[in-house]
């Protein structure tokens, strides 16, 4: 005798509306962990930085600031990564901004919609640099 599911298997519809709320779940993680203004941010920007474990858990954990290639993969760790306390520490104001068309690219749409509905600014450098 076969046997019945108790529960029916989700609907093509049902499967969207799961997706749109850990999309929206997801997003709000990482509003969650902005700092109120970019003005907060005051991160270094020369010398050698070594990021905690919990940030670099995949890969390097010590960047070089005058390499732009190795400065470019702190921002990027930093900004997926980071906590809420961690984003002042390590990240700068004028150096996000002086990044921000290019990192933008490299970071995901998640972390960019989110950076740039926070601060327009961001989103203003990039029209300005296309």
């Amino acid at each position: 005798m076969p046997s019945s599911p108790q529960h029916p298997a989700p609907t093509p519809s049902d499967l969207s509306g799961a997706v749109a709320e850990d999309l929206a779940l997801y997003r709000e993680k990482f509003r969650l962990r902005l700092p109120g203004s970019l003005n907060e941010l005051h991160g270094p920007t020369q010398g050698i930085v070594d990021l905690p474990l919990h940030m670099a858990w995949s890969g390097m954990t010590s960047y070089d600031m005058s390499k732009p290639r190795q400065r470019m993969g702190l921002y990027r760790t930093v900004l997926h990564e980071g906590l809420r306390d961690d984003l002042p520490r390590y990240l700068d104001r004028d150096l996000l901004l002086q990044l921000w068309p290019v990192l933008r690219t490299l970071v995901g749409r998640t972390v960019r919609t989110v950076w740039e509905d926070a601060f327009p600014q961001l989103a203003s450098r990039t029209r300005a640099a296309a």
